[in-house]
This record gives structure tokens, C-alpha cells and sequence, in this order.
């Protein structure tokens, strides 16, 4: 994929910043609205966050010279205010509906503005407004797949196989979602488990993951990443013990992204990952006719 024309070279940035100030409270926002659902913490922490940034910029530009903020390549570095604002953007949008998992056509269509709103509204804003081109959807990335790749994908199916059937019944999160026991509601959650899937890579990957990218080393961009990431599939229902599952998930997205560049590839995994997802969740709904598939 081509490099942002406003993306810092990653060899220049530091293994510390206190930009990670701002950085953290902005993502720490997600726990406050999707965790504990409190949304006046969401955003005061958003409010904090931005104005530390803000302040930051100022006492950047204010110490040093009318160039100094230009690199040789010619690129002006990125702002972390902007920056930051996108992600605050996103999950505000995210965090005016409510998560719970259901497959009305009112649920559909409330989920279809907010999770689309949230993708469209950052990369709007950083394309027409910012104008620094931040936010990418790069499809094919890296090239072709590896051999490793086409293994891993057969692996995530196994992977899954072995540890959501488990997860899902013996927790009891299944509960979470709405029965499903008609061709027409297994359908609709079928469509419902893929699109949010497809939406937490362009989300949490393409745009937050990517921001961040633009300002921190790989591991810090990905556990501010994977803040956001686990606290939005909390409320969606993967609760009890779900972010022992989660949370190396999330943080394998980002690094699959970091080494594929490819948004394909990332979407490929998490479709695969969901369609045991999807399977499981009819299983436990409708126990006896599926049981031969799941050890559970």
C-alpha cells in the first residue's frame, strides 16, 4: 500500500511519547461508554484527551521553528489533535445506540446508520477536511496470500471449532443474543454476525488502529486499539470470561493488518472466525440437530 502522504515514517517515532497521554484517555472512552455505560465519563475522558492534545500542539509549535515540524521526506508530521479526533468521532457516533444484539428491522437499520456513520464520518472528515488522506481501506494490500496465510485460515476454523463452542454454552453468553429458531431469524443473524464483523476491521483496524499507527510503535498502537476493540464486543455480548478470547483476538487483527496490509485478509480471518460464531450461536439455541458438529 502506498504511504499516507501525512504518515510519519515509522523509523522516526519515538519508543515513548507523552502523546500517549492524550492517546490513552481518548481510547479509555470505550470502556466508560460500552463497558460500564456510563457516558458522561466517555466523554469527559474524550474532552480530556482532546485538550491535552490541543495543549500539546501548542507547546510543540511554540518551541520550535517554522520548519522543524517538516521531516526531509517534505511530509508535515501528523497531528495527534486531529488524529485523535477522528477515533472520538467514531465512537461517538458508535456510542448513541445501544449494542445489544437483535434482528428487528428497526435493530437493523439503527445498527446500519450508527456503525456506518462511524466509518464514514472519520474518513470523510480526514479526506475533505483534514485534507491528509489518514484513513485507507487498502483491499489487497501486501499482494498475494502466502502459504502461511491460506494455513492460518484453515487454522482459525479449527481454532474456533475447539474454543467458541466451549465459550459460548458453558458461560451462558449465547443468552445474549435472540433466540433463533426460524430460517428467517438464523438468516438474519447470519447477515447481522457478517456485517458486524466486516465493520470492526474498517473501525478498529483501518481507522483507530491506523491513526495510531501514525504516532506510536506497532505494540503501543495495538493495545490502544484493542481498548476500543474489547470493549465494543463486551456490550455486543461477549461477556463472562470473553475477553480472555477477545483480547488476543483483537490484538491479532492489528498485527495480521501490520503484516498483510491487507484489509482482505484481515476481513477473510474475521469472517471465518464469525461463521463459527454464527454456528455455535444456532447450535446452543437449538439444541440436538447440530450437536454432532460441537463437542459441547
Amino acid at each position: 500500500m502506498p504511504a499516507s502522504p501525512a504518515a510519519a515514517p515509522v523509523a522516526t517515532l519515538p519508543a515513548w511519547s507523552w502523546h500517549l497521554a492524550p492517546a490513552l484517555l481518548v481510547c479509555l472512552a470505550a470502556p466508560a461508554f460500552f463497558v460500564l455505560r456510563v457516558p458522561w465519563v466517555g466523554w469527559v475522558l474524550l474532552a480530556a484527551g482532546l485538550a491535552v492534545a490541543l495543549m500539546m500542539e501548542r507547546s510543540d509549535a511554540a518551541t520550535r521553528g517554522p520548519g522543524d515540524d517538516v521531516p526531509e521526506s517534505g511530509a508535515r508530521c501528523p497531528s495527534i489533535l486531529r488524529d485523535l479526533s477522528l477515533i472520538a468521532v467514531g465512537m461517538l457516533i458508535v456510542s448513541a445506540i445501544p449494542l445489544e444484539a437483535e434482528l428487528d428491522n428497526v435493530a437493523f437499520l439503527r445498527f446500519g446508520l450508527a456503525l456506518g456513520g462511524a466509518v464514514a464520518v472519520p474518513y470523510v472528515i480526514s479526506r475533505w477536511a483534514y485534507r491528509d488522506y489518514a484513513i485507507r481501506f487498502p483491499w489487497r494490500g501486501g499482494g498475494r496470500w502466502t502459504a502461511f496465510q491460506w494455513t492460518w485460515l484453515a487454522a482459525v476454523l479449527v481454532l474456533g471449532w475447539l474454543i467458541l463452542p466451549f465459550y459460548f454454552i458453558t458461560s451462558g453468553v449465547y443468552l445474549n443474543w435472540p433466540v433463533v429458531d426460524t430460517p428467517d431469524l438464523i438468516a438474519r443473524l447470519f447477515v447481522g454476525v457478517g456485517a458486524v464483523g466486516i465493520w470492526d476491521e474498517l473501525f478498529f483496524i483501518c481507522t483507530c488502529f491506523a491513526l495510531l499507527r501514525r504516532h506510536f510503535p506497532f505494540w503501543q498502537a495495538n493495545l490502544l486499539q484493542m481498548i476500543v476493540f474489547v470493549s465494543f464486543l463486551w456490550e455486543l455480548g461477549y461477556r463472562a470470561w470473553g475477553p480472555v478470547l477477545t483480547i488476543p483476538f483483537a490484538l491479532l487483527m492489528g498485527y495480521i493488518f501490520m503484516k498483510t496490509r491487507s484489509l482482505a485478509y484481515v476481513v477473510t480471518v474475521h469472517l471465518l472466525f464469525d461463521a463459527v460464531v454464527f454456528a455455535v450461536l444456532v447450535h446452543a439455541h437449538n439444541p440436538g440437530p447440530m450437536d454432532w458438529l460441537f463437542l459441547v
